[in-house]
């Protein structure tokens, strides 16, 4: 007994020190904020409020009236509570798809809109994020940015089963919006093309596309971004030269600077065209 009690006093005085060097448990979600992050710790995921979400306007971006006409529509149906789908923009780089994202969830956050931010290795916890929402009367968009998988991912089997597949209903009151370079979300290898076979007439195809084609499908709205004409790139530089109160590309200077940025980074997209009015309009 004696040698129980002693060893009794160690345990305790071992876990006294042990126990401040332990992460903190998740805090209680702060329901009332607008934006969230989801974020991992040894002791669990927790939704993180957004103190300061990125405030972009819809009607800063230009040059893309079809993908924000469809996804401000599909928007105003989820939160009519009627039907809309899950939405994948996918395409080039720095063509707006995560701003416009963005700047949806800004135009309607007074109506109930909620954005939550997960990252991609985090995907795995979707489960229990959705665990957390069920009974929440406000309406939820889960943004993926930049999604990319490899055959072997469990984030990629976690995001189709929230998606469709599981057994577990997703709840009414979210809707995933992911963003990615890649239509399927996946590599894509000339080998696995080899695999498809004609069958009576009709192309069918090989396993592995097949696998890939899976999760892309899953999204109900599929809007495709390409890279900007001239055209295009210099009338959002204009605007925002304008909005930084610059002079505009119809001055001549301005124009040729804009169109050596872009020839620069050897892209018009409407990511350089900000970083140059930026550059431009800060040079005084």
């Amino acid at each position: 007994m004696p040698s129980l009690k002693r060893l009794l006093r160690r345990l305790d005085a071992l876990i006294d020190r042990v126990e401040p060097l332990l992460p903190a448990a998740p805090a209680d979600t702060d329901f009332a904020a607008l934006a969230f992050r989801w974020r991992r710790s040894s002791r669990g995921g927790a939704l993180h409020a957004v103190a300061h979400p990125h405030a972009v306007a819809l009607d800063d971006l230009l040059c893309m009236d079809r993908q924000k006409a469809e996804v401000v529509r599909n928007t105003r149906q989820f939160l009519a509570g009627r039907p809309a789908n899950n939405v994948l923009l996918w395409g080039s780089r720095g063509t707006g798809k995560s701003t416009l994202v963005k700047a949806v969830f800004n135009a309607y956050a007074a109506d109930g809109l909620r954005l939550i931010e997960v990252d991609k290795q985090d995907l795995v916890d979707l489960p229990d994020i959705i665990d957390r929402l069920y009974d929440r009367p406000e309406r939820y968009i889960l943004f993926c940015d930049d999604l990319s998988f490899e055959a072997d991912d469990p984030s990629y089997k976690a995001l189709k089963a929230v998606l469709e597949g599981s057994i577990v209903a997703p709840p009414g009151n979210l809707l995933v919006y992911a963003t990615s370079n890649r239509r399927h979300l996946m590599p894509e290898y000339h080998a696995e093309n080899l695999e498809a076979r004609l069958v009576e007439g009709e192309i069918h195809q090989g396993e592995a596309v097949e696998e890939k084609i899976s999760l892309s499908e899953r999204f109900g709205l599929w809007l495709s971004f390409y890279p900007y004409s001239q055209d295009d790139y210099l009338a959002i530089c204009d605007h925002w030269l304008r909005r930084l109160e610059a002079r505009g590309v119809d001055d001549e200077p301005v124009c040729r600077a804009a169109l050596q940025w872009a020839l620069a980074r050897g892209s018009r997209s409407g990511r350089v065209a900000r970083q140059f009015a930026l550059d431009w309009a800060g040079r005084g």
